[in-house]
């Protein structure tokens, strides 16, 4: 089977590596351009297109899909390419780029001669790996939304896409549970990884006809909105267990981020204090520092014993080594310009 692949950072990699250590055929891979990163702000290529070079594989990187969009001359390039892989299925994981109607109806056309048996056959349109499942957290950031709002279990569809936003047949499910300290990191690679396996089992089913497709139920659609830096600052007046999974989800990106004496520090890991008590309803307030962490009031009533932190330009450092560089005294109030 001849697989076209779209996709870009690394949930996507790993999905790549999987599907041709499976043996299938890739003529074509897509990927987003390069982008500066770094101290540098060197261009970097993506995850996807190093896969790509490492395995000998044609990339193109178009700014745009859309053939009467801002970048027509990509958007031609991309189909020619496309048209010329004479591809079974299209492949689709964190790519970055909505697909138009066109690239759906070209890998849905007449399948390639590789095979006899498939030969004059119906493409396999385009199949999408989304880390979630739907029709629970559409759109582009599943992963994080999910641990944000304290979901117990999360897991990998394997969907036939269509000109909605992740609205299509569902043709592939798998579950996996969210444990209390997963941060957005971990349960990434595990999903990465439970993607790549089940993007596999569905195109070997699909080659012998074993592929069912079931429409999304109506009910229960959430949507997870593309995560922004400025959802970063800690809210000291949400419950202390709203705001560990904010910490959870926003680690690595953005990082859940608070002031203190006039400088902006990132909490990396807590756990939640129910054991002090506190009759001052100050959220934010710093009930207590040791060597186990800086105990800081929520709006709950309970309290969250931060465990990890980092300055600006500093490395995520264990509380007791963060306190010996950065004063912080029972009665300061995080987030707050003054005491």
């Amino acid at each position: 089977m001849r697989v076209v692949f779209a996709g870009t950072p690394e949930f996507a990699r790993v999905a790549l590596q999987r599907l041709l250590a499976a043996g299938f055929t890739v003529p074509l891979v897509l990927t987003q351009p390069d982008r500066p990163a770094g101290r540098g702000m060197k261009l970097q290529a993506s995850p996807v297109k190093q896969c790509a070079l490492e395995h000998a594989i044609p990339v193109a990187q178009p700014r745009s899909l859309r053939l009467d969009g801002k970048y027509p001359q990509d958007a031609e390039a991309a189909r020619d390419a496309l048209l010329a892989a004479h591809a079974d299925v299209m492949v689709v994981a964190a790519y970055g780029l909505i697909l138009p109607q066109w690239v759906l109806d070209a890998m849905s056309a007449t399948r390639s001669s590789e095979n006899k048996e498939s030969a004059g056959q119906r493409g396999l349109g385009c199949l999408n790996i989304h880390a979630s499942l739907l029709p629970r957290w559409r759109g582009a950031a599943p992963i994080h939304r999910a641990i944000e709002a304290g979901d117990a279990e999360t897991g990998i569809t394997i969907m036939q896409m269509d000109a909605g936003l992740d609205t299509g047949a569902m043709l592939l499910v798998e579950r996996m549970a969210i444990a209390p300290t997963d941060t957005t990191a971990a349960l990434h690679d595990r999903l990465a990884d439970l993607g790549g396996r089940l993007i596999v089992e569905a195109l070997e089913m699909a080659a012998c006809g074993g592929l069912v497709a079931v429409a999304q139920p109506a009910q229960g659609v959430t949507y997870a909105h593309k995560i922004e830096k400025s959802e970063s600052t800690i809210d000291w007046a949400l419950p202390a267990a709203q705001i560990g999974q904010r910490i959870r989800a926003f680690d690595p990106f953005p990082g859940a981020s608070t002031e203190c004496s006039g400088e902006v520090i990132k909490i990396w890991n807590y756990e939640i204090d129910s054991i002090q008590r506190f009759t001052d309803k100050r959220q934010g307030l710093v009930l207590s520092t040791n060597d186990d962490g800086i105990v800081v009031a929520c709006g709950d009533g309970h309290a969250l014993r931060l465990t990890t932190l980092q300055r600006a330009g500093g490395k995520r450092l264990a509380a007791a080594d963060f306190l010996r560089g950065f004063d912080v005294q029972p009665g300061m109030v995080l987030g707050a310009t003054g005491p």
